[in-house]
């Protein structure tokens, strides 16, 4: 399905196409000169790339071998190499790209050919554009066979030529620094143009036929496309179709259930376009189903469900249990691997295999493993070429009676057998190492990319009919969404109301003195704000006085995530300012557990504070709950707090309704923190920070900047990042968080904080020498950890600072809450009638200039009557 060129990548990339954009097109070939080069990058891109490899610089035969054995798709190698690698019996030849660019070198391949052509037939030959048809012809193969790789490293390269070839079938090789995916860029070709090209319009309408498949190739539905609509997809990266009724189709426009566009190919002779995609929302169809065809079956259905549950199983419920308890999960899998094995009748079978299907794809989701990432590493298995020899291990293989038991010293009794141990995934936990020295700034901005979130739109289209069903139905509908996701039906009502009773806050000593001194230093830093606030007055010039003063908003919204988790903390950050600011009507939301109630914690806070009322409810229905108010929730003029993507974009939902009148605090995104380190950081120290955002969940991100480490440095934090996320009991939620996480190595404390202010973290850890006289560089960051002894857990709960930060990259833009979030400005001017007369003038010839009369008026009539006063 891959398009009709192959993309060769450079090493220090300046322009051109991104590995992301490459993707869109199937396949890339990479120049390496060692192993350890070609396996580091096939680790890193082989669940979006078919990687070829250019390994004419690899010296070793068993090098070769092992590159394919790592997942490449080919290697292209020189007639040397050819020669040397023929010894290796275990190497197919379909796996081969042999570069023949002279005549006696296409001879030589020829007759390498002739001498086994049953077994060397389908070898790929990469050749130039001049002597593509010679080698064609010499080498028996068609001029349009997909073994035929045209290469134009000799010669000028051009949209004309490469079109030329690909018409032919032949794969076109082209730098990516000679492609985009932009309208008009000077100097480049359209990689849109050639797509184009290649394919086959409908001889009806002129379009092209075109199949849109998610990632495991299930057709979601049947769309036409154009050179427009190609084009727009390849820019934007995502679904954009042509609709023969309304024009350019962009999917999901209106629907919120957009595409993220993954790969796009073609069948078998390029009369139907295959686009592959993400589906966001719903699904494809317009009756909300996942394709045209009908709903998803199988894995495909099992997979959404555990992805909804997930996010929204209620405590105590045994989908919750799995996902927050990897040990009864991993006992699941023993006991139906087992029960699987010891099936006899094909019905028998089936059906302990779904049970063990079942259970496993719970592991992977709580992991964030798809079954996308599963099949690409069947396939990459597929790839191998030396296997091993495939035996059971000693106590499996003598357990099913493969082999005799070993022998014992005496004749004793046969014990029990044991307890099968949980087969754990044991590959190093450990981030990306990226050398900025060796890569370009484009290429270094990449790495910086956080990882990728739903689109707001298609949030928005799920969020929308909850929020405008609550301000519609008010408290009935709240309680219908509580019932619903929160599985609390025997709720009839969806607040409680100060003063919260006693029964409600029974806490240990431990934990009401925690949250006491913690409540006690929150209050203390944020009343210290209160001079920043004061009011300011000055005379302008003579007569005119005017002046700024503040005033506590009324009333505001404070959103605490709640369900399976605990948190007081967060409740602790947004009420306890706002109890300092004087705000009238603070009012908590806060998703209650399955049998109705709420944490004594977060009641116990919410007493503290002076709350009003406590809103049972969480996500978008909460939001628009506090937003328009309802026969029982007062309405706010604020709304504060973090949640998931649902309830941020519900927060700019109703932002954005003038009929709402609510403003909220900033966007946010998953959790992240960005840690500096140099020689005289503790790698313990480090890789406890790292870790303790790394296990909030596996969207969440670390970034590690380590200036001027050795490689012995470097080992000494990744070995720590290892071997504490292990001992960890949310394991599997860091390894997929550091999976897309990294380390960037730069030379000096400059380069680092440039990075770190390009990246705008949440939370920035300076764990340095002289950490407390770098803070001059910080431009750019939620909230700032001072040296080694200031984990970012103190922030989170008890040294006074707030934990409501902007993440995602906000912190350029917004700052953390802080006092001034509760308040807002007025200004005032006072002008004596001398004052007025000064001013006059001035007023007067701007109004005049701007054409309002009204203006000019208003200043004219009194200085008129003062005139006439004083006569």
């Amino acid at each position: 399905m891959a398009t009709p060129f192959l993309i060769s990548y450079p090493s220090t990339p300046t322009s051109g196409l991104s590995l992301k954009q490459i993707a869109y097109f199937g396949r890339v070939l990479v120049k390496v000169s060692t192993l350890a080069e070609a396996e580091k990058f096939l680790r890193e891109h082989f669940r979006t790339l078919d990687v070829f490899i250019d390994a004419t610089a690899v010296e070793s035969a068993g090098d070769l071998v092992d590159i394919l054995n790592a997942g490449a798709a080919k290697i292209l190698i020189s007639l040397e190499q050819l020669t040397a690698l023929s010894q290796e019996q275990s190497v197919p030849s379909s796996r081969l790209l042999v570069k023949a660019l002279l005549n006696d070198q296409i001879h030589t391949l020829q007759q390498w050919i002739s001498a086994d052509s049953a077994e060397r037939n389908d070898v790929s030959i990469y050749t130039e554009a001049s002597a593509a048809t010679s080698a064609a012809t010499k080498l028996s193969i068609s001029s349009d066979s997909p073994r035929l790789f045209v290469t134009y490293e000799d010669q000028a390269i051009s949209e004309e030529a490469i079109i030329q070839v690909t018409k032919q079938g032949a794969i076109a090789v082209i730098p990516s620094q000679k492609l985009t995916v932009e309208r008009d860029a000077a100097d480049q070709i359209s990689a849109a143009k050639l797509l184009a090209a290649r394919a086959v319009t409908d001889q009806a309408n002129g379009l092209y036929a075109t199949s849109v498949t998610d990632e495991r190739g299930s057709c979601l539905g049947f769309v036409w496309s154009s050179d427009e609509s190609i084009a727009e997809a390849l820019r934007t990266g995502t679904g954009v179709y042509q609709s023969r009724k309304r024009g350019l189709w962009y999917k999901g426009q209106s629907s919120g259930d957009v595409q993220e566009l993954i790969r796009i190919g073609f069948d078998c002779d390029a009369d139907c376009f295959v686009f592959v995609v993400k589906q966001i929302g719903r699904g494809f169809c317009h009756l909300g189903t996942e394709t045209c065809f009908g709903a998803s079956a199988g894995f495909s259905r099992l997979q959404k469900t555990l992805s909804e549950r997930k996010t929204s199983a209620p405590e105590g419920s045994y989908t919750a249990r799995l996902f927050n308890d990897p040990k009864l999960t991993s006992a699941k899998i023993m006991e139906e691997a087992q029960e699987l094995c010891d099936a006899q009748t094909k019905e028998e079978v089936a059906f302990e295999a779904a049970d063990l299907f079942y259970f496993a794809l719970t592991k992977c989701i709580a992991a964030g493993v798809t079954l996308e990432d599963i099949e690409r590493n069947l396939d990459l298995k597929s790839l191998k070429v030396k296997r091993r020899k495939g035996d059971a291990k000693g106590p499996w293989a003598e357990k099913a009676g493969l082999v005799a038991p070993a022998s014992k010293p005496a004749p004793t009794p046969a014990p029990a057998p044991a307890k099968a141990e949980p087969v754990e995934d044991r590959s190093r936990i450990e981030m990306k190492r990226v050398v900025t020295s060796a890569m370009s700034t484009k290429e270094v901005d990449e790495f910086l990319k956080r990882p990728s979130q739903k689109s707001n739109e298609a949030i928005v289209g799920l969020v929308k009919p909850i929020v405008e069903d609550v301000r519609i139905n008010g408290d009935a509908a709240v309680l219908k969404y509580t019932h619903k996701f929160e599985k609390a039906t025997s709720l009839t009502s969806p607040v409680i109301k100060a003063p919260f009773p006693a029964e409600l806050m029974k806490l240990s000593p431990e934990v009401q003195e925690a949250i006491d001194v913690s409540i006690g230093n929150i209050q203390r830093f944020h009343a210290a704000q209160k001079g920043s606030n004061d009011t300011l007055k000055m005379e302008t010039m003579p007569g005119v006085v005017c002046s700024r003063f503040s005033r506590a908003i009324e009333g505001v919204g404070l959103y605490v995530p709640g369900g399976t988790a605990v948190l007081p903390s967060t409740a602790m950050m947004l009420g306890v300012p706002a109890m300092v600011a004087g705000c009238k009507d603070i009012v908590l939301a806060s998703p209650p557990r399955s049998d109705g109630s709420i944490s004594p914690e977060i009641v116990y806070v919410a007493h503290k504070i002076g709350a009003k009322s406590i809103v049972l409810a969480g996500g978008a229905q909460a939001v628009a709950a506090m937003a328009y108010g309802t026969e029982s929730i007062n309405k706010v003029d604020k709304i504060l707090g973090p949640g998931n993507q649902f309830v941020t974009a519900a927060k700019m939902l109703v932002s954005n309704d003038t009929s709402a009148g609510v403003s909220i605090d900033m966007p946010a995104g998953p959790s992240e923190v960005l840690v500096i380190a140099d020689k005289s950081a503790n790698p313990a120290f480090v890789a406890s920070d790292l870790l303790s955002q790394a296990e909030h969940g596996v969207d969440s991100q670390v970034v590690l900047i380590a200036v001027d480490l050795s490689e012995k440095e470097l080992l000494a934090i990744e070995d720590e990042v290892d071997a504490q996320a292990r001992a960890l009991p949310r394991m599997d939620i860091v390894r997929g968080a550091i999976e897309h996480s990294v380390t960037f190595v730069v030379k000096d404390i400059k380069e680092a904080m440039d990075l770190s202010n390009k990246y705008a973290p949440e939370h920035l850890i300076l764990q340095i020498a002289d950490a407390e006289a770098t803070v001059d560089l910080v431009q750019n960051a939620g909230s700032v950890f001072i040296g080694a002894w200031t984990p970012e857990s103190v922030g989170d709960y008890s040294a006074g600072v707030n934990h409501s930060l902007p993440t995602y990259g906000y912190a350029k833009q917004y700052s953390g809450v802080n006092l001034g979030s509760f308040l807002k400005h007025i200004t005032s001017s006072n002008l004596t009638a001398d004052g007025l007369l000064g001013l006059a003038k001035t007023v007067e010839t701007l109004a005049a200039l701007e054409g309002l009369d009204a203006h000019k008026r208003a200043v004219s009539i009194r200085v008129a009557q003062m005139q006439k006063d004083r006569s």
